[in-house]
């Protein structure tokens, strides 16, 4: 479900607040702004300096495809290799060319127009092996933002509070200002490792997961790619790549593609 990591934070927040309110604390008392400016203004600060401008500007793009990334269809990507390998053992690897340009994902369509090309085995799994490398690099570099930002977070909360605290030891001479004084001055370290562990931590290690599943799409792409330049029999490339399917979406990719269903099914492996 490619929700759930906004109805994970959603969940998350409204448990914290529901608590909260159950303990008799009221939201408003959340309100504070230089704690919020302290934490949220010093985070950002600190993690631009750490990444770099660049790769701030790509965090909207980031949040945007944590939330709402569509998963990998595999079985899909299964049965369009598959077509390929139809094609090329019936009319040859040069009858490929015509379907090259046609083909939408990127990776795809280079690892076929090397195919072609009549390039080395070996030299072709090199290219697109560095490519996967390449990408999943970038994904990395992406998650981590979110990772420096969880660490720095719960740090600027820390400091928040000792400043509220200062605050609060300049005025030991009045009494009556010391107790909404210290819960204040505890708003930043809530405010801090509460958005690290609910919103920065999750986010990062969401698009990690999506940066795993993306390289194993392209694995899968790979080997069916050289599958079809040896010249393997369909149903073989079909049985070969049905490995990198879910057991549980076997069944629904055979019934969407009739030329997977003759590929025995693998659940028990």
């Amino acid at each position: 479900m490619k929700a759930a990591t906004v109805i994970g934070i959603v969940v998350a927040i409204l448990g914290i607040l529901g608590g909260a309110m159950m303990e008799g604390t009221s939201p408003a008392a959340f309100l504070n702004i230089p704690a919020i400016l302290l934490v949220f203004g010093g985070t950002l600060g600190v993690t631009m300096a750490s990444v770099g401008m660049e790769t701030m500007k790509k965090v909207p793009g980031l949040y945007k495809r944590a939330f709402s990334a569509e998963p990998p269809a595999l079985g899909a990507k299964v049965g369009l290799i598959v077509g390929f390998a139809e094609r090329a053992r019936r009319d040859g690897l040069l009858a490929l060319e015509s379907e090259v340009d046609s083909i939408d994902d990127s990776f795809t369509r280079k690892g076929l127009q090397l195919v072609v090309d009549g390039t080395d085995p070996d030299m072709l799994r090199e290219i697109m092996e560095t490519e996967i490398d390449a990408m999943s690099a970038r994904h990395k570099a992406g998650a981590s933002v979110f990772k420096q930002a969880g660490g720095y977070a719960p740090t600027m909360g820390i400091v928040g509070t000792v400043m509220g605290l200062v605050h609060v030891l300049s005025n030991l001479a009045h009494p009556e200002m010391l107790g909404p004084a210290i819960s204040s001055a505890f708003i930043a370290t809530l405010f801090g490792v509460g958005c690290a562990n609910v919103v920065f931590l999750p986010v990062a290690a969401r698009l990690q997961a999506l940066s795993e599943e993306e390289v194993e799409e392209r694995t899968l792409l790979l080997e069916g790619i050289m599958a079809i330049q040896s010249g393997d029999n369909p149903r073989v490339v079909a049985e070969k790549l049905m490995s990198f399917v879910p057991p549980a979406q076997r069944d629904e990719a055979q019934n969407a593609d009739p030329k997977l269903s003759a590929v025995p099914d693998a659940a028990a492996a």
